[in-house]
């Protein structure tokens, strides 16, 4: 049995991993005002960055309809595979999970389909999918890859920080950290992706501070796993880099730009941490 590893564009993957790996990718789209943009073919990353600055109007992203994902899954039965396992975006973030387990369903008789949810986005949910297209890749099983990214998901962490809490807002998926809002004048906040919603979990006087604070959490956790910086256009993602390098072997150590779907709700300058929690002797 072959086993193809599916994802919805959030997961903030580069083309050269998804290329090297066969990851199969569903976009979202991307709006500004009447404007659509198929996220990674109408859009780059850095053309989304470059729009943002130029627009007087807040992006919108849309989750795919069912309809993509039965595409994706008909294509992969159509390659030889006899299974696909598809990892997608946080339930509680977006509809896109929602989409992919119709089409799961709408499939059945033609390939059999796990559907995972994350309760995760950008660079922690490109980790579970790096891992489990590896797994594919090294002959793993249908239900082994999908239960082992079902474990993976309570042991990933993802914390952030924002330039601004504007874009988080309007696009409705600030949660709890809503609270964080009155003191953005004078405070940088710190997020972390908890069970699939945006949690706040610090306030932070200077961007400076906020991003050695997004170091120190991964510095309390360790021993941890595919430690990856995340960053929206953010011209200072090297200095987290370095701070990680101070305790992580440098090689260790994945760069992945945030695109437009995440970007979206995070904006311009945001920068992130994810990774996963190992066992501690």
């Amino acid at each position: 049995m072959t086993v193809k590893v599916i994802t919805d564009s959030s997961s903030d993957l580069s083309d050269e991993v998804i290329n090297d790996l066969s990851i199969g990718v569903v976009p979202l789209t991307v709006r500004f005002g009447a404007e659509e943009f198929v996220d990674r073919r109408d859009l780059t990353p850095a053309e989304f960055w470059a729009r943002c600055d130029a627009s007087a109007t807040l992006p919108e992203t849309a989750a795919p309809a069912p309809g993509a994902f039965d595409a994706a899954y008909r294509e992969a039965a159509a390659d030889g595979h006899d299974g696909v396992v598809a990892i997608c975006l946080s339930g509680r973030l977006s509809a896109t999970l929602q989409s992919a387990q119709v089409a799961a369903e709408a499939v059945a008789g033609t390939i059999a389909v796990r559907v995972v949810d994350s309760k995760q986005a950008s660079g922690g949910l490109g980790i579970i999918v790096r891992n489990a297209a590896r797994w594919a890749a090294s002959g793993g099983k249908l239900d082994e890859i999908a239960d082992g990214a079902e474990e993976e998901v309570g042991r990933t962490r993802l914390y952030a920080t924002f330039d601004t809490l504007e874009y988080l807002r309007k696009g409705g998926r600030i949660g709890r950290a809503q609270a964080l809002v009155g003191s953005m004048l004078s405070m940088k906040p710190v997020i972390e992706l908890r069970d699939g919603v945006v949690e706040p979990e610090s306030r932070q006087r200077t961007r400076s501070r906020s991003v050695r604070y997004l170091a120190d959490k991964v510095r309390e956790a360790v021993p941890v796993a595919h430690p990856t910086v995340l960053h929206a256009d953010a011209p200072d993602h090297a200095e987290l880099v370095a701070m990680l390098e101070e305790f992580l072997p440098p090689g260790d150590i994945h760069v992945a730009s945030i695109g437009a779907v995440i970007g979206t709700h995070a904006g311009p300058r945001a920068m992130g941490v994810a990774f996963q929690q190992l066992p501690r002797a």
